[in-house]
């Protein structure tokens, strides 16, 4: 086993194998299966190591060549928004007792773990105005293709097609497709209409006997409010389920929540809630449903009991992963409850409360709203959306997006996100996002700077 370091199988277990395979050494297997080019045959160009005071000045220095979003007029988004996280999160969440804590394998005698994950199911059930939610799962775009797979256990299997509507982040639709390779379900898309929001004659034209589910993003991917009680009623009517995503659920305290709208399953993003942007993650996906589907439901989930003394406790209600039955029967092989994400969800949503998280979304909304009406306003550019918005709006550029995007970042405004990093053929178009952390003075510096370009060319 000479080089092969942290193999956790033996030496006889290796020779075991080798032999059923007709191979005398490791390394004649790698000959058999890796084409000779494609094979390293020296070390790797690693340079030598360091002491550590070189290292510290090495990585600082590393560290000196980025722009943190703090240190700019930021207006990115797409997925991954900028809000204020309150240093009393940062504090508590450092404290050794949550840091240390992960997922119950051993629940009962885990109960501030458990007490933790309770309240968090319960503030998002809140929030999304759901019956019951998991323990979370990985981040929003898994959340999103693990819904689309309950929608298949619910229907039996003799519900294989899965529609996903409108404007969908395309990192999501991407996970979903990963997902569909298995086999399991059929997915099918319906493009938004030329309003930029999901098209409902081609939706109901789509749903059929055969539908598990309608799956729909709101606010979508180019920031727009979906109709989901007219999606809903059209999913509804065929049999099918909806599965609304959220990108950003401070939308939920600012437009009517998606269980009010008739949402049979609703995932999101919980990045926006007290969560750092962090280079993309680590992030943590929402995920409620209704009480009569949770036994098709991913993860586990909490619940809050008292003992035969009448003492509240705490248990792990719910658990159907394939660490706790058998791998075929679970519903999920491939989620995991984010703990210390999930917290900190939980911390800044008890934090601010109703008020204030309508408070942050009216903020967010405004100026929004200013900042599209700004641009819309500059010779050159359009907003070629007027449906309802949240913080996210879509800008149609006299040159190459992100030629612009780029000029802009070295004088310190990022500008927005150029479509054309999912959609090659859309090089005039990018996302432009405005948060409560956006001042006045930035979004009237952005604007005059794109006044000022000229022309069609960098």
């Amino acid at each position: 086993m000479e080089g092969i370091p942290y193999v956790p199988a033996t030496p006889d277990e290796v020779q075991r194998m080798l032999d059923v395979l007709g191979f005398s050494t490791v390394d004649a297997l790698f000959d058999a299966i890796v084409p000779a080019g494609d094979r390293l045959r020296q070390p790797l160009g690693l340079p030598a190591g360091l002491v550590e005071a070189d290292l510290v000045e090495a990585g600082t220095a590393l560290a000196a060549q980025c722009t943190p979003v703090t240190a700019a007029a930021s207006f990115l988004g797409a997925g991954a928004y900028r809000h204020h996280v309150p240093a009393v999160i940062r504090h508590l969440v450092s404290r050794g007792e949550y840091l240390t804590a992960y997922t119950p394998y051993q629940p009962e005698i885990s109960q501030g773990t458990l007490q933790a994950i309770w309240e968090y199911q319960s503030l998002v059930c809140d929030l999304f105005a759901m019956d019951v939610a998991n323990a979370s799962v990985y981040d929003g775009a898994s959340a999103l293709a693990e819904a689309m797979l309950m929608s298949w256990r619910i229907g039996k299997g003799k519900r294989p097609r899965v529609i996903l509507a409108g404007a969908i982040h395309p990192d999501a639709l991407e996970v979903c497709c990963t997902y569909g390779h298995a086999g399991i379900v059929r997915i099918e898309a319906v493009p938004p209409g030329p309003d930029g929001r999901v098209d409902l004659e081609a939706l109901r034209r789509s749903v059929g006997p055969d539908t598990a589910c309608v799956a729909v993003q709101s606010p979508n991917f180019v920031g727009l409010i979906e109709d989901l009680p007219e999606i809903a009623a059209i999913a509804h009517e065929a049999g099918a389920l909806q599965v609304v995503s959220v990108p950003d659920p401070h939308a939920c305290a600012l437009f009517e929540a998606p269980g009010a709208s008739g949402a049979d399953i609703v995932v999101g993003e919980g990045q926006p809630l007290g969560l750092p942007i962090s280079f993309g993650g680590p992030y943590v996906g929402l995920f409620a449903t209704r009480n009569a589907y949770v036994r098709q439901m991913p993860g586990r989930l909490v619940g809050r009991t008292r003992d035969v003394e009448g003492r509240q406790g705490f248990v792990l209600t719910l658990a159907t992963r394939e660490q706790h039955i058998r791998r075929e029967k679970a519903t999920s092989n491939i989620c995991t409850n984010q703990g210390l994400c999930a917290l900190q969800v939980a911390m800044y949503l008890a934090l601010q409360g109703p008020e204030g998280l309508r408070e942050v979304a009216e903020q967010c909304h405004a100026k929004a709203l200013y900042l599209k009406r700004a641009v819309d306003a500059i010779p050159g550019f359009r907003v070629p959306y007027k449906g309802p918005f949240f913080h996210e709006f879509l800008v149609e550029t006299p040159c190459r997006a992100a030629d612009l995007v780029e000029d802009l970042a070295e004088e310190g405004i990022f500008a927005g996100v150029p479509l054309s990093r999912w959609y090659p053929a859309r090089t005039h178009e990018m996302l432009v996002c405005a948060t409560e952390t956006s001042r006045r003075e930035e979004m009237d510096r952005l604007v005059a700077r794109l006044a000022a370009v000229q022309g069609g060319a960098r």
